[in-house]
């Protein structure tokens, strides 16, 4: 079990360093998943996005470290995400979080998250946090 978890992380790394162009041992993966407790299908073409924001001012706008953004295809919820960042560009004076949404085709909001996912970095090289509850959008 410990094996398959080391290889599985040295396989984010890896590919942690094949899209971004920074040497594995200075990134960090944020990774999870993403679902919704409704039991309704999403369409084909529905777009994905999830995004590691600074979120550290209150008055300004949240300043976007990563983001993953992808069709569903008509796969269905939960969706996997990982995101990739350098960890020069991590200030652990500031305050760090995933957010995420559905929306359909259009650009219509159909799911988001509604409560902050803050990220808490370690010296490891990556941070897991689970599953994001989406909520319906009205």
């Amino acid at each position: 079990m410990v094996r398959s978890v080391f290889f599985g992380f040295s396989a984010l790394s890896l590919a942690a360093c094949a899209s971004t162009g920074i040497p594995a041992e200075r990134t960090v993966a944020v990774i999870g998943s993403i679902a919704y407790r409704e039991r309704i299908a999403l369409p084909p073409t529905a777009q994905i996005e999830v995004r590691l924001d600074d979120v550290s001012l209150a008055d300004a706008p949240a300043n976007n470290m990563a983001s993953q953004r992808f069709a569903s295809e008509g796969r269905q919820v939960p969706f996997a995400f990982t995101l990739t960042v350098d960890r020069a560009d991590i200030d652990p004076r500031h305050s760090y979080a995933v957010s995420a949404r559905i929306t359909d085709a259009d650009g219509k909001l159909m799911f988001i998250t509604d409560t902050r996912n803050s990220v808490t970095f370690g010296s490891g090289s990556a941070v897991d946090m689970g599953t994001l509850m989406l909520v319906k959008a009205h």
